[in-house]
């Protein structure tokens, strides 16, 4: 049965017929609103669901999909959670802005770790993971027809928020000769006349790329002229192999015309913990407290106060071991990739490898092959954009030792 037909509304005494509607329930196609029609489908749902199939049939299946860290959290952020939740006062409701203590260190890890300087009071907000505050922030300053620029390829919730805001989306398309950094003066002027906001991803997923303060101070240039908000999502700012990634924030004046995502789920190994801030330009961070504050009821305290201790580590020892251990499995990786005759670069930022396809092949023919012939899942490349056909992504959440193995799988393919 496809998924799509499923239908809604049965009682519990009736049976639960998909090709039969009871008399007065809702048909789905006429309950489900229409803008999600045009959502594209979300690709690391339909990969969950064939890499579930293949294990399901008894496959030993090695996963590179899905951009969660397979380590665990940090084991001094458990013994704080442990005190946090045991503290009545943190099992009230919480602002949707924040608690003070967390604006507050979120603040502070922007100073020690940028040299940007910025108000807990006022240009900071707790968001439940940087996902929700992508989401919501197009129904915060976007008006039905505004346009958004959307890079691609990109996270995939930069255009479905877009939708659910009824904007409309532009692609910005970023291309491997560029640095995987978007050329500003090939967006047509029409389009600028009506764009209100542009997303930015550096260091970026997928492709691992860094921008560079040259195009960072372009970009601030881009958005003042035009007058667009600049949202850059900087969840992967604090792994790297090598220099340190920048903030869009430390150009002069980026506050006026800019808004930065900053996330503890992959630093940390804390993505079930949703937790996350946005900061920078006020007034834009207002609009989406409104939203949020209609929407949500803030992050828990605990989570909060456990996440003030995990900041303070953001360059201590626990991260820096991480990183080494995500710069094993890349050489692994790559390595391998490179003796069995794939073209590929280290990236220099994130736990993802954006690999190009073999001669002749595109993403979704290599990806469907790997899992197929190799019980190897990785992500096409065009499930982030039109112009990543011939690239595939691997998220190097798995151990050396099953990195090693599917090297071996992969090896064996002849292309």
């Amino acid at each position: 049965m496809r998924s799509d037909t499923l239908t809604i509304g049965f009682t519990p005494k009736q049976t639960r017929n998909p090709l039969v509607r009871p008399k007065g329930v809702i048909a789905l196609i006429h309950i489900r609103a229409s803008r999600l029609s045009k959502l594209p489908p979300y690709l690391f749902v339909e990969i969950d669901r064939l890499k579930r199939a293949a294990i399901a049939g008894g496959r030993d299946v090695i996963e590179f999909g899905i951009g969660d860290p397979d380590l665990p959290t940090h084991d001094f952020i458990i013994d704080r959670m442990s005190n946090a939740i045991s503290d009545p006062k943190n099992h009230n409701y919480s602002p949707s802005v924040g608690c003070a203590p967390f604006r507050e260190a979120a603040a502070k890890y922007m100073g020690e770790r940028f040299g940007v300087s910025v108000d807990p009071e006022t240009e900071v907000v707790s968001l439940l993971g940087s996902k929700e505050g992508i989401g919501h922030l197009p129904i915060a300053i976007v008006n039905p027809g505004d346009v958004v620029l959307v890079p691609s390829p990109g996270y995939p919730v930069y255009t479905s928020a877009t939708i659910f805001a009824d904007g409309e989306v532009h692609t910005v398309p970023l291309r491997a000769e560029d640095g995987w950094l978007p050329r500003l003066d090939e967006i047509p002027v029409d389009v600028l006349k009506r764009a209100k906001l542009f997303f930015l991803n550096y260091p970026n997923n997928p492709t691992a790329a860094c921008a560079t303060m040259d195009f960072f101070e372009q970009a601030v240039a881009f958005g003042r002229e035009h007058d667009i908000l600049i949202a850059h999502d900087c969840a992967y700012a604090d792994i790297f192999f090598g220099e340190p990634p920048p903030s869009i924030l430390q150009v002069d004046g980026a506050k006026d015309t800019c808004i930065e995502f900053h996330s503890l789920s992959k630093t940390f190994n804390m993505t079930g913990w949703r937790v996350a801030f946005a900061t920078g330009h006020a007034e834009a961070l207002a609009a989406l407290a409104a939203v949020k504050s209609n929407l949500d009821s803030g992050m828990f305290r605990a989570v909060q106060m456990t996440a003030v201790e995990a900041l303070k580590q953001f360059n201590g020892p626990n991260v820096t071991e991480q990183i080494a251990i995500y710069r094993k499995r890349i050489d692994i990786l790559l390595s391998g990739l490179r003796e069995a005759g794939w073209d590929v670069e280290s990236p220099p930022a994130t736990f993802f490898a954006w690999v190009r396809c073999p001669a002749g092949f595109d993403s979704m023919q290599v990806a469907s092959r790997l899992l197929a012939e190799a019980d190897v899942v990785v992500v096409p490349g065009s499930g982030f954009g039109p112009t990543a056909t011939d690239f595939i992504r691997f998220s190097l959440t798995v151990s050396e030792s099953r990195t090693q193995e599917a090297i071996d799988r992969i090896a064996k393919l002849s292309w």
